[in-house]
């Protein structure tokens, strides 16, 4: 070649290639599979390095996971100060196994690798399925707090009061992500694993939402009272 490129003072052969038909995790992968193939074929002081938007992903992807993990820990800390109590943030979390369940189900459905607009969907079902945990559990302290209910009367009066507010919110953000799910027009497979994420870890965080914390609090709440909050405090 008339120009020959370098890179870490080595001299490179630079081959680009593109695709607006598929997610960038599916083309790296399908990549990275066929660079492992060909590395043991090289001629000894020859490397295959994989560089540009396939790197800067998985750095990201990295970053995101943990931002992930760093959003629930926060949102739980959060929680901590506005209800004055340890125990009912832990009851509201139990939502999130629902939605993680609901994510890795529609990938798994839709044949969808995990990216980085998966993750950020991920990310948004944590936010979603926490306030509406927030909605039935608020709901319950107020009712053993003003009618003098036990935990599990409490806890029955919530998800049945609480379910259509709960149930419109996560309908609302599912048609609200139906058509980005579905990939359609031109670039629109990079976005589509967001959409599929948030339907699917919605759709079992609502269900989660309205019967497993619900039940958690019934156990957890059996022999405590509730802890009165200072209006200046609650949501």
């Amino acid at each position: 070649p008339g120009v020959i490129s370098h890179y870490n003072v080595q001299p490179v052969l630079d081959v680009l290639a593109a695709s607006d038909r598929a997610d960038l995790w599916s083309v790296s992968s399908a990549v990275s599979r066929i660079v492992d193939e060909v590395r043991p074929t090289l001629p000894r002081g020859t490397f295959i390095t994989i560089r540009g938007q396939a790197e800067t992903m998985r750095s990201s992807f990295t970053a995101l996971a943990g931002g992930m993990v760093l959003a629930v820990v926060l949102v739980y800390l959060l929680m901590a100060v506005n209800f004055q109590s340890w125990l009912d943030p832990l009851i509201i979390l139990m939502a999130l196994p629902g939605a993680m369940a609901g994510v890795l189900w529609m990938l798994l459905v839709t044949q969808t690798n995990i990216s980085i607009p998966a993750l950020m969907g991920a990310i948004m079902c944590v936010g979603v399925a926490t306030s509406n945990s927030i909605l039935v559990v608020q709901f319950a302290n107020e009712e053993r707090e003003e009618k003098k209910l036990d935990a599990h009367d409490a806890a029955l009066a919530a998800g049945t009061t609480r379910l259509r507010p709960v149930i419109m919110t996560a309908l609302a953000m599912i048609l609200g992500m139906l058509p980005m799910s579905l990939g359609l027009g031109e670039g629109g497979e990079q976005n589509a694993p967001l959409g599929r994420v948030v339907i699917g870890g919605l759709t079992l965080a609502t269900f989660a939402t309205l019967v497993f914390v619900p039940v958690v609090y019934s156990v957890l709440r059996r022999k405590q009272a509730v802890t009165e909050v200072p209006p200046e405090l609650r949501a």
